[in-house]
């Protein structure tokens, strides 16, 4: 079923033959391979994304050498994804690192654009810090000038992608206020500690000591760059919300078919009355974010944005709620299988977990939408 709607023939395509793709190169046992391997290089299908079925640029403007699809692209092909466990590093080159690179033309995000579009880097946003918790503007590294460029220092933490990536967008503080930066993942200076996240993908704490950038490091102007990390956050939630809705597709599925095999006392438990309303109610919270985050998806390119910030926390605590409900019910339903490692659903369920509180928590976004009410 295709969530977004509006989409011309090119993007439902693309649909299509990223599910096929998937299904034959990246479904459970050989995500289960990849997870045995824990390599810090991208995952298996990535170049084919690019290379094969040339989609990465799928939500770029055509002047970049995209299809231009927008957000309806990134959240169109994100459910896909997510339906797969396959949602990085996506969501952090295409989403979020093109995202802030097509915003801010110029030799250097131009050069960078090209090769993230042909699959040949990778990138990861390195905002985050170990004291800012969700608080956007809370970021303690430091940018200084130094000769005709800049000396970056600070520490970042659970950077997303970050073991598998190229390039870093960092952000960073300086007298002007905050800027961002895209600093290469080797350069001097630049030290990783790299772990495996819950959701068996891959994150890192970055220490920056001593970097020294060119001029030409610097996305848009110094400064500046706060109203863009709201952008790229606020985006990046949506992606998050339409890969949720893939992940509990998936887990309705799973779930609907295990309930249909099952027997007791000489029929299948799906008969059960109880088990029907429990998964009538997973089906509809279900649909209620799906629904919730295509008509945001619809309005979010022309929003302001104070209407961007309500729509997409609504968005996100409507996917963390049914995230919940449809991942308790699908473990819950299964029994003690839902949590083996033998099961893919297990592996959904902890997606869909850790998705309730990417990008912040219901709980979060609840007050964010109060306090934009109140203002």
């Amino acid at each position: 079923m295709n969530t977004f709607t509006g989409q011309d023939d090119t993007l439902a395509m693309l649909r299509d033959s990223l599910s096929r793709y998937l299904d034959e190169r990246y479904g459970f046992e050989q995500r289960l391979h990849a997870l045995g391997r824990a390599e810090d290089a991208p995952p298996p299908f990535w170049q084919g994304l690019a290379r094969e079925l040339d989609l990465l640029g799928a939500g770029l403007p055509e002047a970049r050498g995209g299809l231009g699809g927008g957000m309806q692209a990134h959240l169109a092909l994100m459910e896909t994804l997510g339906g797969a466990l396959a949602a990085e590093p996506y969501l952090s080159t295409m989403v979020i690192g093109a995202g802030l690179l097509q915003r801010h033309p110029g030799a250097q995000a131009d050069a960078l654009l090209a090769r993230v579009v042909a699959g040949d880097a990778v990138l990861a946003f390195a905002h985050a810090e170990p004291q800012s918790r969700h608080d956007r503007a809370d970021v303690q590294a430091e940018l200084v000038r130094d000769g005709d460029g800049f000396r970056l220092e600070g520490r970042k933490a659970s950077v997303h992608a970050a073991p598998w990536s190229s390039h870093l967008v960092v952000s960073a503080r300086s007298a002007a206020g905050l800027s961002l930066l895209v600093v290469p993942r080797d350069a001097p200076g630049v030290r990783l500690r790299a772990y495996p996240t819950r959701d068996g993908g891959r994150a890192a704490d970055i220490a920056f000591d001593q970097v020294r950038l060119p001029a030409s490091a610097l996305l848009g102007e110094e400064g500046g760059a706060l109203p863009q990390i709201e952008q790229a956050h606020d985006e990046a939630t949506l992606a998050v919300c339409a890969e949720a809705v893939g992940v509990m597709r998936r887990l309705m599925r799973d779930t609907l078919g295990y309930v249909r095999q099952r027997r007791q006392f000489g029929v299948p438990i799906s008969s059960f009355q109880v088990l029907q309303h429990r998964l009538a109610d997973m089906h509809m919270a279900l649909e209620l974010s799906a629904a919730l985050t295509a008509s945001v998806g619809e309005a979010i390119d022309t929003a302001s944005p104070a209407e961007r910030a309500r729509a997409v926390s609504s968005a996100k605590v409507a996917a963390a709620k049914a995230c919940k409900a449809v991942a308790q019910g699908a473990v819950q339903l299964h029994g003690g299988m839902g949590m083996t490692e033998e099961l893919a659903v297990g592996h959904f369920v902890r997606r869909a977990t850790l998705i309730e509180g990417q990008f912040g928590p219901a709980s979060w976004h609840l007050r964010r939408v109060a306090r934009l009410r109140e203002g």
